[in-house]
């Protein structure tokens, strides 16, 4: 194999300290090899800089391994290339695994050009990946103690949820807010709800008679006060999201352009791309990073299982979310979801219909231009052939002789 990097290093990164192994090509073609460790306290980070500034080293790579990762990134990058790489593509031989057997294999494969550096967004992406990721914990664990509010609710045979659509609005937390302060009367309770729910006053006051007694109150309220300080911890990231995303507002208006895209799902994708395309080359790589195409397993020229492999769980999570949403229109997109959800189910077809989303991102925001469905609502050759095939085997079926003239 061809040296792509006669001088470079590898390194295998912990919580505590860093392994790393300089790899030099001599001019008589002989190998030689220095291995040393360092602290990964920011005067040990600074140690092992310098020691790869002597020595000539143009470029360094190391494993993801977990956040451990980045404060090492941080400090190298200032006076080196860097390469963050994909786990699975330096894994070690079997008997062979130690930090500096580790870090040598790590050297070697990058010696030899065998191994490709994963993105790692610019800093005002990253910000931005952190908060909305964080935005989307607090979410979950809101849900989740939503969840824990209405299942006390159903101990005590109180049916809020089976008459109220949102048992969190204005009137489902009025009622919840007197039960906690001891009220148990069904009628008096019913008569807080506002709006459209008054026609249900006389369903509500049957539904909030049950057995809900203090300890269930003490329950309820300790939930409660969780997800209003969750809600107000969610209105202080949107502040700062906001804050981040007007730089980016034209690209967040591209990406929104596209059916089943909303802002909120526009701000996610764009956290974890970023904006600068030209990092994943095309876009069928951008989509194989992400993990929404189909995998090649082929042996003895028979296909196997194609399922995708694990990619950005994130992106995934809001590509399939747009896909389900984009098959709810009349457009291209809605149009793809549904035909192929009859054929391969709608899990499946979420998933290739978040392939073109994310294919469609790629252009858009290479091009800078906004969605056009008449760019993309085009069949392929196949695709009419096969409609062409069908159609003339229904009439057929149907007991018709058909000849058919090309229209003019």
């Amino acid at each position: 194999m061809e040296t792509v990097y006669s001088v470079c290093c590898g390194l295998d990164v912990h919580q505590a300290s860093v392994s790393a192994c300089l790899r030099r090509v001599a001019t008589g073609g002989t190998i030689g090899t220095e291995t040393r460790q360092f602290a990964t306290t920011v005067q040990g980070l600074t140690q092992l800089s310098q020691w790869l500034t002597e020595a000539g080293c143009p470029v360094v790579a190391m494993e993801s391994t977990g956040v451990y990762w980045k404060p090492v990134f941080h400090i190298l990058s200032a006076t080196v290339e860097v390469w963050v790489v994909n786990a699975r593509d330096v894994k070690q031989r079997r008997g062979k695994k130690t930090d500096r057997a580790d870090a040598q294999w790590i050297a070697e494969l990058l010696a030899y050009g065998l191994i490709e550096p994963s993105f790692v967004p610019p800093p005002q992406i990253a910000a931005l990946r952190d908060l909305i990721r964080m935005r989307t914990a607090l979410v979950h664990t809101r849900t989740q103690v939503k969840n824990r509010v209405l299942a006390v609710f159903e101990d005590t045979n109180v049916k809020l949820a089976s008459f109220v659509s949102d048992p969190f609005g204005v009137s489902g937390r009025k009622m919840m807010d007197a039960l906690v302060r001891g009220h148990r009367d069904p009628k008096a309770l019913s008569q807080l709800a506002r709006g459209v729910l008054r026609r249900k006053i006389p369903q509500l006051s049957i539904a909030l008679e049950g057995t809900f007694t203090d300890h269930h109150g003490l329950l309820v309220r300790l939930n409660l006060e969780l997800i209003d300080q969750i809600n107000a911890q969610i209105q202080q990231l949107d502040g700062r999201i906001e804050q981040l995303m007007e730089p980016l507002e034209k690209e967040t208006k591209q990406v929104q352009s596209i059916p089943g895209v909303q802002k909120t799902a526009s701000r996610i994708i764009i956290s974890e791309i970023g904006t600068d395309m030209s990092r994943f080359g095309s876009s069928p790589r951008l989509c194989s990073w992400a993990g929404m195409c189909p995998g090649n397993n082929e042996s003895a020229g028979k296909r196997k299982s194609g399922k995708t492999r694990k990619g950005n769980r994130y992106l995934r999570r809001v590509l399939a979310e747009c896909a389900w949403a984009a098959g709810k229109t009349d457009t291209f997109l809605g149009r793809t979801f549904r035909r192929l959800q009859a054929r391969i189910g709608g899990k499946k077809a979420a998933v290739a219909v978040g392939h073109k989303i994310l294919t469609i991102v790629y252009h858009l925001l290479t091009e800078g231009t906004t969605y056009d469905d008449g760019r993309y609502n085009r069949l392929s050759r196949k695709q009419e052939n096969r409609q062409f095939k069908r159609a003339l085997s229904t009439l057929e079926q149907l007991g018709y002789q058909v000849q058919l003239t090309p229209a003019a």
